[in-house]
């Protein structure tokens, strides 16, 4: 894996894996250095007061919100709702998918 690889992009859903707010869903709204991105959840943390967190204190999810993204991209800003929409997204179509699989592997192990 590259440099490059490790570093998540504008709009990608991110889960926190140190600290406070430990296994929540955020998405990353800015990219600060190769060390430190801002992130938002649109609901405890809003997009005016985000939270500076450690690369090595995330797991970078394979999924990016277009919503968020090009809303960022575009005009440098995001509304909080669009930050709710797209963790819902992913949390709704995502990790319901993991859940789902964990379930049937774990009926195949019981039979």
């Amino acid at each position: 894996m590259s440099e490059d690889d490790s570093i998540p992009r504008i709009g990608q859903v991110v889960r926190i894996m140190q600290g406070r707010e430990a296994g929540q869903y955020m998405v990353v709204i800015q990219v600060i250095d190769d060390r430190y991105v801002l992130l938002a959840d649109g609901e405890k943390r809003k997009y005016d007061r985000p939270k500076k967190k450690n690369l090595h204190h995330i797991e970078v999810m394979d999924f990016t919100s277009p919503e968020v993204q090009n809303s960022l991209l575009e005009t440098g800003r995001v509304t909080n709702g669009k930050l709710r929409f797209a963790l819902t997204k992913f949390v709704g179509e995502i990790v319901t998918d993991l859940k789902k699989g964990d379930q049937h592997d774990g009926e195949r192990r019981c039979n």
